[in-house]
Formats: C-alpha cells, sequence, structure tokens
C-alpha cells in the first residue's frame, strides 16, 4: 500500500510538471503585446455562451430555495491548457450563489488537488480573467475551450503549480459570475466565498467544513479577493472562521478615481468604458441614453470584449469622447454615481483576517501620466493613494494586521513578478501560525475615499 501511495505521489507531481510545461507554452504565445491581438471572428455575446448543459441550472426545485454554496452539480475532468488535455485532474462545481443584487444565482468552481496535501488548508485563487465574456471564465478554459480572453486564463496555471507542490489543494473560482459582470465587486466576493463552501462541502474535492483557507489574487482576482475578505465576516462566517489570510496586489479601491486616472492613457483607457460595462451588467443600468455615437458603438464593440480587446487599442480615450456634452462630468449621471459607490471598498466592512498588498506607483512605464490633485499617480491603472488609504484607514479600526508594499519603480504588470512570490510566502506563515507582520503606522497618506456626490447635490 506504502508503495502504491508513492507512486501515485510520484505521477501526481509528474502530472503537474507537464502542466507547468503546458503552460511556459502558452505563456511563449500570449507574448506578444495584446493590442496586436484580434478578436476571434463570430465572437459569442455574454449571453450566449458556448452551449455546455454542466453550466446551467436545470433542477426542479427553485434556485432560491438552497442555501448559498449548495453544490448543485459534479464533474471531474483533465486539466487543459490550450484546450490540449493534461494529466492533471480537476473537480468542477456547479452551485448556488448571488449577484450583486442579491438574486440567487448559480456559479461555476474548479478545484484541483495538492499531490502531497491533506486536505487540512486550501488557497482560493482568484483569476485576473478580466472580462465581458463567460467565455473566458477559468473554468471553461480548465475544461478545454479555446477562447483569445481565455488564454490569460491559461496563462495563469502556471501560478498554481507552487501552490499545489506546497500541499495546498487550490480553488478557482469564476469570480464574476456566468454573467461575466467585469468589475462588480460585491459579486466578485459572493462569487468566491460561495465558491470556497461549495468545495468544502463536496467529497471529491478533498476540503472540508474545518480545511483552513487563504485567499490570493493580484489585479482582478485582487478584486474578487478583497472583497471575500471584506464580505466573509457578515455573508459568510463559516468561511471567515477558517480564513488565515488574504494576499493580493494591483488593487481596485475607489472605481471612479480609476476612470479619471487612467483617462486619456495610451494602454489603459479602454478598460474604462469595460468597467461601466460590467457595472451595468451587474445593476441593471441602461447607459445608452448617456453616450453619443461614438459611444455607443464602442460599447457595442466592447459588449463581450476581454482585456486584451481593450489593452492598448483605445489611447487617449476619455469619458468625455464617449458621452453627450451635457453629461461630460461622470457625476452628472446618477447610475453612474450610485454603481461607483457600491463597488468603493472605503465604504465596504473591514476584513477580519490578515491580509498583505502590494501596489505598484510606476504607471508612467505603461502609458498613464496623470497626476490629478486627489488621486496622484499609481501603476497605470489602479491608484496607489486609494490603496494605502484603505490599509491606514483598516490600520485605524485595529482590526488586523495588514502588510502594505510599494513599488513606486514598476507598473501593474511589473509588480505582479514579485508580488507571487512574496505572496506565496507569507500565506506559508499563516498556515503556519505566525504571528501576521503589520505596517500600521508606517503607510503614507492616501486619498479621500468618501462616496461620490452627484453633480447639483
Amino acid at each position: 500500500m506504502l508503495h502504491e501511495a508513492k507512486a501515485e505521489d510520484t505521477m501526481h507531481r509528474s502530472a503537474l510538471g507537464t502542466l507547468a510545461g503546458a503552460v511556459v507554452t502558452v505563456l511563449a504565445v500570449t507574448a506578444f503585446p495584446p493590442a496586436a491581438a484580434a478578436a476571434p471572428s463570430g465572437a459569442p455575446s455574454a449571453t450566449a455562451a458556448t452551449d455546455d448543459s454542466f453550466y446551467t441550472y436545470d433542477g426542479s426545485a427553485p434556485l432560491a430555495s438552497y442555501a448559498p454554496g449548495t453544490v448543485l452539480k459534479t464533474r471531474t475532468l483533465q486539466y487543459h491548457v490550450l484546450g490540449i488535455p493534461t494529466p492533471v485532474r480537476a473537480t468542477q462545481l456547479l452551485y448556488r450563489t448571488e449577484d450583486a443584487q442579491g438574486r440567487p444565482s448559480a456559479g461555476v468552481t474548479s478545484v484541483v488537488r495538492s499531490p502531497n496535501g491533506d486536505g487540512s488548508k486550501a488557497v482560493s485563487y482568484q483569476s485576473f480573467y478580466d472580462s465581458l465574456n463567460p467565455e473566458d471564465a477559468p473554468s471553461r478554459a480548465i475544461a478545454g475551450n479555446v477562447s483569445l480572453g481565455g488564454l490569460i486564463a491559461n496563462g495563469e496555471s502556471l501560478l498554481l503549480v507552487p501552490l499545489l507542490l506546497s500541499g495546498y489543494n487550490v480553488v478557482i473560482p469564476d469570480s464574476e459570475g456566468q454573467g461575466a459582470d467585469f468589475a462588480a465587486g460585491p459579486e466578485y466576493g459572493t462569487n468566491t466565498l460561495d465558491s470556497i463552501r461549495a468545495a468544502s462541502s463536496a467529497p471529491q474535492t478533498g476540503l472540508n467544513a474545518d480545511t483552513r483557507i487563504g485567499l490570493a489574487g493580484y489585479s482582478g482576482g485582487a478584486i474578487a479577493t478583497h472583497w471575500a475578505a471584506a464580505l466573509a465576516p457578515s455573508y459568510a462566517p463559516d468561511v471567515d472562521r477558517r480564513l488565515v489570510g488574504y494576499a493580493e496586489g494591483g488593487l481596485l479601491v475607489d472605481p471612479a478615481h480609476n476612470l479619471k486616472y487612467i483617462s486619456g492613457s495610451s494602454v489603459w483607457a479602454g478598460v474604462a468604458p469595460m468597467a461601466v460595462l460590467g457595472a451595468a451588467r451587474a445593476y441593471d443600468i441602461d447607459f445608452e441614453p448617456y453616450l453619443n455615437s461614438y459611444g455607443q458603438a464602442v460599447f457595442k464593440k466592447l459588449a463581450d470584449a476581454s482585456i486584451v480587446n481593450a489593452l492598448g487599442q483605445y489611447p487617449g480615450l476619455t469619458w468625455k469622447k464617449l458621452v453627450k456634452p451635457q453629461y461630460a462630468d461622470p457625476n452628472s449621471v446618477p447610475p453612474f454615481v450610485a454603481a461607483v459607490n457600491k463597488l468603493n471598498l472605503g465604504s465596504a466592512p473591514t476584513p477580519k483576517a490578515p491580509g498583505y498588498i502590494a501596489q505598484g506607483n510606476g504607471g508612467v512605464f505603461e502609458g498613464t501620466l496623470s497626476n490629478l490633485p486627489g488621486i496622484g499617480r499609481g501603476d497605470g491603472v489602479m491608484v496607489a493613494a486609494d490603496v494605502r488609504a484603505l490599509v491606514r484607514q483598516y490600520c485605524d479600526k485595529g482590526d488586523a494586521a495588514v502588510k502594505y508594499q510599494q513599488y513606486d519603480a514598476l507598473s501593474h504588470v511589473g509588480t505582479a513578478v514579485p508580488w507571487a512570490p512574496v505572496a506565496l510566502d507569507w500565506l506559508n506563515d499563516r498556515f503556519a501560525g505566525k504571528t501576521p507582520p503589520s505596517d500600521c503606522g508606517r503607510v503614507p497618506a492616501g486619498n479621500s475615499l468618501a462616496p461620490e456626490v452627484p453633480t447639483g447635490s
């Protein structure tokens, strides 16, 4: 029996090595600038995803009758990279969760078991797939679907290998939900927390109700990671009691500030309409009455786009170029103000778990040159002073320790490189029971995170 166990462990490790090699190939393929990538012809809309019955709840009982986190369907399949199956196995779960407005919805998550883990610890890794198209979700890439936006999730698979070899089972939720509600932080949070609940109750995953959990994610994954940590005490206390901490980088804090920060930039400007579209989808907002003809054309083109369809493809784009003249001030659009205030982490609950946050401040290297009063500089897309303000807010409340690292010479993409190994070490220490480090008292002042006020109020 011992010999068989060792043989199985060797096979699993070999499978992970194969997975790592496959992902390196993907990274080589995706190393070209995203601006050069063209959208696939006939790309499906967000309401017409690939016909896969696994993603549809078709039970007889109303979805609302199930508790959040209830497993609705289960399947086990080979982990794919660029549509090619690897020897690694993944368990996928359809589970009950809720959307940004608190309505019942069905989410999907994927779980990969560690070759040397015992089920006592797991890391929920939130992808930065950043898309308005459900086809680009991690679960679909893992299941073998191939899409332009899905290349991000394929490439991220390399980040999972160190976690798996360190003994962590890894949970990978489709954090944006099946509507691909890009940038809708509260929905990211509930999807992530209910994914953990589902993974903890499905016997195929190796997790259970006592499995300790760490959260990790960068950029779009940081949105899900942070909102999950913030909502856990009230929305999922059963998960919160098991959280050892959250490790994230490149965090979106106050979307209204980010809109102004990236306005007119050469690389990141195209993400602004994507974020507005995501918020509109999450909160059922019709933005068309506010858009000019050019804005309508841009919104139509990006309706089911991935971030790879936006980066570098709208240089110089501003809010004013998208809207009618009377709406030149974003705060003159009431639905916009309502949405960004709901997405502002400064008004969200404070996490109880300790955190590690990394943030770049060299956005000039990614073409974002702005340095507006009350906003300042950032990493190219995320505002550094917003992140500092959030950390100081948590420190003032004294609820948990927060480690903060700011890389003044690194941009958004560049900061991800040092973040990943530091995040793993930080999580290892939390699982080991070491006292979490704190930078409280040493974090420079940040911006005001007060809610936006509609023009004329």
